[in-house]
């Protein structure tokens, strides 16, 4: 089973109580809000010169963050930021802060959808693109011991074999309607063989009546007196 979950991203409030500058990166502190409904204050930076630095920064404090398939409640998971949004946010406080936040959320969100997820995960990913949508996959079974695959096994298994004893069944149906047929055929040859039609042609009624008598008993003709009728 797989699920596919997207967000959009939305304007956030700046909620900055002070800011201090290290060269051009600026350190932020701020409300941040957290996956549980609260707030966490917390520092943020931004004004980095490329996205490699910024990118930098990031993964040393979520490490997950393009960083390949990684494990987050013992499920494969990989969370992917567009480098188009990182240019984006590397320089925005506001989006930076939008960005960390759901950063930041990854691991609860991730221990929530192995807890109430119906069956197993087998992977789980989120991809944010260059606009800050986010889009969450899933990935599963809820036949982890295959229990059910050996259910299903074993219906088609008793399925099939009831199919072959009812194919055996009209086969046994067939081949006895079959010899049936055969018995009737022979019996009515037996009934033809019991009756006959012989004819003989000539100008002597006696002798077209010996040679019909001859021909059913199977003796020859006799020979002897006959007679004529002329026209």
């Amino acid at each position: 089973m797989s699920m596919e979950i997207t967000n959009n991203y939305s304007d956030y409030g700046k909620g900055y109580t002070n800011t201090a500058k290290e060269g051009n990166v600026t350190t932020s502190t701020v409300e941040r809000k957290t996956s549980t409904g609260g707030t966490k204050t917390e520092q943020i930076k931004t004004g980095y010169s490329n996205v490699n630095d910024y990118s930098k920064y990031l993964q040393g404090k979520y490490s997950y963050m393009n960083s390949g398939t990684t494990s987050m409640q013992g499920v494969p998971t990989t969370v992917s930021v567009s480098g188009a949004f990182l240019k984006k946010c590397m320089n925005d406080p506001e989006k930076a802060k939008y960005l960390e936040e759901n950063l930041a959320a990854l691991p609860d969100c991730a221990s929530y959808a192995v807890s109430h997820a119906q069956g197993t995960l087998t992977s789980i990913s989120y991809e944010i693109d260059a606009n800050g949508n986010i889009t969450g996959i899933s990935s599963g079974t809820n036949d982890p011991d295959g229990k059910i695959a050996r259910e299903n096994a074993e219906r088609r298994a008793k399925e099939k074999k009831a199919a072959e004893e009812k194919a055996a069944e009209r086969r046994k149906e067939k081949k006895a309607e079959e010899e049936k047929a055969a018995e009737r055929r022979a019996e009515r040859k037996e009934r033809m063989e019991g009756t006959f039609t012989v004819s003989a042609t000539g100008t002597d009624v006696k002798s077209i009546t010996q040679n019909i008598v001859a021909a059913v008993s199977g003796t020859s003709s006799p020979t002897g007196g006959s007679f004529d009728i002329k026209a």
